[in-house]
């Protein structure tokens, strides 16, 4: 007999017969949830009566709070608590119309046993898709099976067979035949060129800086220090407090001097008065600030790339850390000087740095960033997400949009290049981005991530291309009209090929000045990662 009270084991209810449940992941940000919620719950509807149609009943598995005005779980604490009342072998569907934190509901889906559909409409008003492909990586990371789904609003035959599949299978796969192991390479200068880096890299060795790891739940985006070491690449642990602190010993001169280079350069600044709805100069006098502080800190390290968390740490104490981002992934930029005046910081070349701390983007960007430069290439580089797409004159063009930043380069040049107010339900404070339209041209795109506990990436090629002025508008309008983008067609890979096997909501993307070099510098690539022993998949038509 045990003189200890102990705990009893929490049994949930069988599931119902018949029926299907549903949850729903949110944003931590109160303000994204409220906004989004009616295109949240649009999407409830269209799949229960798409699932209505199919003979099954539809069980939210959380209530909407009226309090709160959304339906969202809205914290990693919520979704334990709804997930202890889930029948854990119920069919189960994580419904996302919107952005959401991956980690809120990651702890109830690794234990759930029966079989897990996440969903998202094809819209692109709010990220949804972009939240299906980060619960897609972050689930492929934690090892657990699920399927994935989308549709504009689950009427579509191709919608409801896949539905029909997974209720019948409690599984769905798609085409992946585009993805294919990387062959043995030819013995050419690029082979030989990505094998010496790959060599240099793990006997030099390298360090990322991360301004607080984690950002937004995406758990897919922290790589562990086991599977970085082996590669030659470190961390370098940063607290973005050290980043306020160091951006109030910048003087106002140094700061007006970036806002001077930058109105010489061309880019143009679309400010205003009212601090909580446009981009004012104050806010932007804190950016430059930012990015020399950045610097600073990253010469104080000897940092080969950096990475700013940004959400949620630093959105209640500073405007957004994008516009710094952007100059700082930029070959010309505004010279910033060590503190005592004596050098100039990365003089004539970009600090390669990892939106939203993805560490999968770290090692990217460091590696394309060390090809490109061997090659006599410009070596900016950007991760975007993968935000929607549809089809123009026969041809279907994604929307690549990152939130707030890309080298002014990817435009074309600063004067190609605008900044406008970041959206105020993520941005309270504001702070202006680095935003514009992509230049046409040629580009390799790549994606490093975890699959069965080790490193992968997959590699393709793609075109940026330009579009009329009015349909480049009408997609900026049809999602974030503040936001830089890209119009890109896939070399040999469908929508759906790859939506199904993309395990991310990034993707990078660097230039090349004709096909040619691309295909080399592909390869150059290619042969760095297999060298470094990461899992190399080639996606598409691709020419080695």
């Amino acid at each position: 007999m045990t003189p200890y009270v102990l705990p009893g084991v929490h049994r949930t209810a069988a599931a119902e017969p018949g029926t299907v449940y549903t949850v729903a992941s949110g944003d931590l940000r109160p303000a994204a949830n409220t906004t989004c919620w009616p295109t949240q719950e649009k999407l409830e509807n269209d799949l229960s009566a798409a699932l209505t149609d199919l003979g099954w009943k539809v069980h939210r598995g959380h209530d909407v709070d009226p309090a709160k005005g959304h339906g969202f779980i809205d914290s990693q604490r919520a979704g334990i608590e709804v997930f202890k009342n889930l029948p854990k072998d119920a069919p189960l569907i994580v419904v996302e119309g919107v952005w959401q934190y991956s980690h809120h509901v990651l702890a109830g889906l690794r234990s759930h046993r029966g079989p897990i559909l996440v969903v998202a409409n094809w819209n692109g008003e709010f990220p949804g898709l972009v939240g299906l492909l980060n619960l897609a990586g972050s689930l492929t990371k934690a090892g657990r099976d699920y399927s994935v789904l989308w549709s504009l609003d689950f009427t579509d035959e191709w919608a409801r067979s896949g539905l029909r599949t997974w209720l019948e299978t409690g599984a769905l796969t798609h085409d992946t035949g585009h993805v294919r192991d990387l062959p043995a390479l030819p013995q050419d200068t690029e082979t030989e060129l990505g094998t010496a880096l790959a060599r240099q890299l793990r006997e030099e060795k390298a360090i990322i800086g991360v301004f607080d790891e984690g950002c937004m739940g995406m758990y897919n985006a922290i790589i562990d220090d086991e599977l970085l070491n082996p590669l030659g690449i470190y961390k370098e642990r940063l607290s973005q407090s050290a980043l306020v602190a160091e951006m109030a010993k910048v003087s106002d001169e140094e700061a007006r001097a970036v806002r001077s280079w930058l109105d010489d350069a061309g880019l143009t600044f679309h400010t205003g008065t009212d601090e909580a709805t446009e981009l004012t100069d104050t806010q932007l006098h804190s950016q430059f600030k930012m990015y020399i502080a950045a610097l600073r800190i990253s010469d104080d390290f000897g940092l080969d790339a950096v990475g700013i968390q940004y959400q949620q740490g630093l959105k209640d104490t500073v405007p957004a850390s994008d516009l710094a981002e952007g100059l700082l992934n930029n070959v010309q930029r505004p010279p910033v000087r060590s503190r005592d005046g004596a050098r100039e910081l990365y003089a004539g070349a970009p600090l390669p740095h990892f939106n939203e701390v993805d560490e999968g983007v770290a090692v990217d960007s460091l590696v394309t960033n060390r090809i490109w430069t061997a090659m006599g290439l410009d070596p900016a580089t950007t991760l975007h997400d993968i935000r929607w797409g549809e089809e123009y004159e026969g041809r279907f063009v994604w929307v690549f949009e990152i939130s707030g930043a890309v080298p002014a380069s990817h435009h074309g040049g600063y004067d190609k290049s605008w900044s406008m107010r970041q959206p105020p339900m993520f941005f309270p404070l504001g702070g202006g981005t680095l935003s514009g339209v992509s230049k046409p041209g040629e580009l390799v795109w790549s994606r490093v991530f975890l699959m069965d506990g080790t490193l992968h990436v997959d590699l393709g090629r793609a075109t940026a291309v330009q579009l009329p002025q009015e349909e480049t508008q009408r997609r900026l309008d049809a999602t974030n009209p503040q936001w830089p983008i890209m119009h890109a067609e896939l070399h040999g890979v469908s929508r759906d090929q790859f939506m199904a096997r993309h395990r991310a909501n990034h993707l990078n993307v660097a230039y090349a000045p004709d096909a040619a070099t691309a295909d080399k510098a592909l390869r150059a690539k290619a042969a760095l990662f297999a060298e470094l022993g990461v899992s190399v998949h080639l996606c598409g038509d691709v020419t080695l």
